[in-house]
């Protein structure tokens, strides 16, 4: 892939990466949980990194997904949809990769949808 020289459709390009790597991976029952919801993860980071980007409002380097939806609302931007239930996913950034915590069970058809729903949502914020 070549870097696209706009940061935040090369942030949204990283996105559909993930994207793309959550959903072969999710449909592949013999595939834990830990690596399907590290991509799950990643792409929901990359698209409220991609929207908070476009506005110009800065982040420090993180995976808390909470966090960057509270830079969200502190700046008075539109929250994706599930925004309430996104950070449940954050488990699976770095604590469930390295064996530190033990998340629920992912639910992949559901994040199946939210990642279809935020990243619609992503590509609409930039839009504006």
């Amino acid at each position: 892939m070549t870097q696209n020289t706009d940061p935040v459709r090369h942030t949204l390009a990283l996105a559909d990466r993930d994207i793309k790597a959550f959903r072969r991976l999710a449909s592949a029952m013999d595939i834990e949980d830990a690596s399907v919801g590290f991509h799950a993860q990643q792409a929901m980071e990359k698209c409220l990194k991609a929207v908070l980007m476009h506005h110009g409002i800065e982040f420090r380097r993180t995976h808390d997904l909470a966090e960057l939806l509270d830079l969200l609302t502190d700046n008075r931007l539109p929250l994706p949809p599930y925004s309430e239930s996104l950070d449940e996913l954050n488990p699976y950034a770095v604590e469930f990769r390295y064996g530190l915590v033990e998340p629920r069970k992912l639910d992949r058809a559901r994040a199946e949808k939210m990642l279809a729903a935020v990243r619609a949502w992503a590509e609409t914020q930039i839009q504006t």
